[in-house]
């Protein structure tokens, strides 16, 4: 099984903690070790422009999913193999969603990491019904994932004197009424 994690933000993201925990989320929902799961951090404005052409909405998001060779969690008796697709997350979107949330931007990415892959994996949130079904089961993988590895995450953080990149995409798209802010992985 392979989590191949690329930062492009200047935040400092320590890739193994998003590699390992690719890694055993996909093992818990039982996908083939053989799987593939790319993870992208990016900037607001390469997120707006994804979430603008495939989703036809304006302003980053939080996390976007690619799902590659369609694969479902396994059943048990079997695991589903082949290339699980790519996740895309904003850091400064994520920063954001943490204050509200009262959590870590480094907790809320690796929420956003479950969520992405839990969509990957067919997972939605249109119902009420998939609401409550994908966002309990991710926050129970989140909460197991802390409790088995019983050791502290290193923090996300940003390099002292850093642009607040939110903040530019949102003062420079002011006039088209797009402004930064959640999409969907929203916790109860």
């Amino acid at each position: 099984m392979s989590v191949d994690v690329t930062n492009e933000t200047v935040w400092n993201i320590d890739p193994e903690v998003f590699s390992q925990l690719g890694v055993w989320v996909m093992s818990q929902m039982r996908v083939s070790i053989q799987s593939d799961l790319t993870i992208l951090f990016v900037d607001p404005d390469p997120i707006a422009q994804l979430h603008e052409r495939w989703m036809n909405l304006q302003g980053p998001t939080d996390v976007m999913s690619f799902p590659m060779d369609e694969l479902r969690p396994g059943d048990g008796s079997t695991e589903m193999e082949g290339v699980l697709g790519d996740i895309v997350i904003c850091p400064w979107v994520a920063r954001q969603q943490a204050l509200a949330a009262g959590h870590s931007t480094m907790q809320e990415m690796m929420l956003l990491t479950i969520h992405g892959i839990l969509h990957l994996l067919g997972y939605d949130h249109v119902t009420p019904e998939q609401e409550r079904q994908m966002f309990g089961l991710q926050r129970q993988l989140l909460l197991t994932y802390m409790a088995v590895r019983q050791v502290d995450v290193p923090s996300a953080t940003l390099p002292s004197g850093a642009r607040d990149m939110l903040a530019e995409y949102d003062a420079g798209h002011a006039h088209s009424g797009a402004a930064g802010g959640a999409d969907d992985a929203h916790h109860q």
